[in-house]
């Protein structure tokens, strides 16, 4: 009995000794002015920040697909964006999509990239960013492609780049040989 007594009377005399406690560490206008602000803040700024997030993780996939220079990256931004409206269901498939391979696609169309690599490589190309081996192996790319007559008139225009490009690179190797 003497213990429980003796927390007892421990206890009360803690309670008396200890100081008021007190909600915030803000007091009357202060406190008000920072409530209404963080109640601003909640209601305006985290659902902006909300949609944002969700649309710049919607269209991760279409991003994926861009920098791989995927042949249908425009059938996976379609993707994306049904699945916005959606509310999410589709974006598994499109993020799926992004990172296959187009095994089948090569095969009916002789290529697993994009138009738009090959464009790019013939801008870079002209900007002589490319060597003479990079230059010819991508022409000889497009020359399969010609061969099996899947070139269409930007990549012949291309092509015509690239060979022009690997011309004026040997031009001057032959000019420094003599």
């Amino acid at each position: 009995m003497k213990r429980t007594h003796y927390i007892t009377i421990m206890t009360i005399v803690l309670a008396l000794l200890s100081p008021a406690a007190h909600a915030s560490f803000l007091h009357g206008d202060t406190l008000d002015s920072v409530a209404n602000g963080l109640a601003l803040f909640i209601i305006f700024a985290m659902p902006i920040g909300g949609i944002y997030l969700f649309w710049m993780i919607h269209i991760l996939p279409e991003k994926v697909a861009e920098k791989r220079h995927h042949p249908q990256k425009d059938a996976i931004k379609t993707l994306c964006l049904l699945s916005l409206i959606f509310g999410g269901l589709l974006w598994p498939i499109a993020w799926l999509w992004a990172y296959t391979k187009p095994v089948t696609y090569k095969q009916a169309y002789g290529t697993d990239k994009h138009t738009d690599y090959y464009l790019e490589a013939g801008e870079k190309a002209m900007k002589k960013e490319m060597t003479q081996a990079e230059i010819r192996g991508l022409r000889e790319e497009l020359d399969r492609l010609e061969e099996k007559g899947h070139l269409t008139p930007e990549l012949r225009q291309v092509r015509e780049q690239l060979v022009a490009a690997e011309a004026d690179a040997v031009a001057p190797a032959a000019e420094g040989v003599r």
